[in-house]
């Protein structure tokens, strides 16, 4: 298993360093020169190139990449043209927000998406089938920015049980917190659960016809604990390989939920940062998402062995 995890990580340092090539590159390609949106429009040309200069965009790209990449290798994602904050700190500030979020968005998925997928395998062809595969492809079908404004119109608007937007630390008030993150969580939620559902339907389905269940069964074990004991785990591998897929894309930022509850979370950062062109915000925002994938694909690769002891790692 360590010389497994060990060769796992080492095979992931080629593909960030072309993440961070592909990251550089796409975002010197942005229209618009930092330089020209920092100083204003009417700003003196000469203030403009004195500038660039400051900021090293005068120099060959390629110079520029690999200064970048050095400071990189030393963790220094750079410093923002914006307000000349560092950008590891602005992105310290802002992760731990859309983790919140992910993590709260995935247990909504889960709770929703274990009962409703087993509910639908065991009572395949039945109406509480045909209830929970309505229920997924709506949820799947939906956007998340109009299932937002929906709950807000609801639940905000309507009956007034929740506020409509904004944020508060967890750590400065708990129950403020979870009443501001309830309808993100279950904006991303929903469609998130209608996904796994499906994975798990279908790998239940499966495992359901197999030898081990119909010979514990023939020897009378209850069927709920044949499923919960046996089938259940067994089932779990394709939506262990959905989750994580589905939460590093999360870590990577909820863009559209960020900005529809006003939460100053990672996707917002992003956002702000295309529009006032802060080059080093952006890259370090893309290459610490691309990161968040990686590791969330290492941990689901080690989950495997743990769902099923047949699969081992050499």
């Amino acid at each position: 298993m360590i010389t497994f995890a060990l060769r796992r990580l080492l095979a992931t340092v080629p593909t960030l360093l072309v993440v961070t090539l592909l990251v550089f590159g796409l975002v010197r390609l942005l229209p618009g020169d930092p330089a020209r949106l920092m100083l204003g429009e009417s700003a003196n040309p000469q203030a403009i190139a004195e500038l660039r200069t400051q900021m090293g965009l005068d120099r060959p790209i390629m110079v520029q990449y690999g200064a970048w990449l050095a400071d990189v290798a030393r963790f220094d994602l750079g410093r923002s043209l914006v307000d000349n904050a560092s950008v590891s700190r602005i992105i310290g500030q802002k992760l731990p927000t859309t983790i919140e979020l992910s993590v709260l968005s995935m247990l909504v998925a889960l709770l929703l998406a274990v009962p409703a997928g087993t509910i639908s395998a065991v009572q395949r062809g039945k109406p509480l089938d045909s209830a929970v595969t309505i229920f997924a492809l709506t949820g799947i079908s939906m956007p998340n920015f109009f299932l937002g404004i929906l709950l807000i119109f609801f639940f905000s608007v309507q009956l007034r049980w929740v506020p409509a937007s904004g944020y508060v630390s967890l750590m400065d008030d708990p129950v403020r917190n979870l009443s501001l993150m309830v309808l993100p969580a279950i904006t991303i939620g929903v469609g998130l659960g209608a996904i796994l559902t499906r994975y798990l339907r279908a790998s239940l389905l499966e495992t359901l016809s197999q030898d081990y269940v119909r010979t514990a069964l023939a020897k009378g074990v209850p069927g709920l604990a044949v499923i919960a004991r046996h089938a259940l785990r067994n089932a779990m591998i394709p939506v262990i390989t959905a989750f994580g897929l589905q939460l590093g894309t999360l870590l990577g930022g909820a863009i559209i939920t960020e900005q529809i509850f006003s939460i100053p979370g990672f996707g917002r950062l992003l956002v702000d940062a295309v529009s006032t062109r802060d080059l080093p915000v952006i890259q370090g925002v893309v290459l610490v998402a691309a990161m968040a994938v990686f590791l969330v694909s290492f941990i689901v690769d080690l989950l495997y062995a743990a769902a099923d002891p047949r699969i081992t790692y050499t």
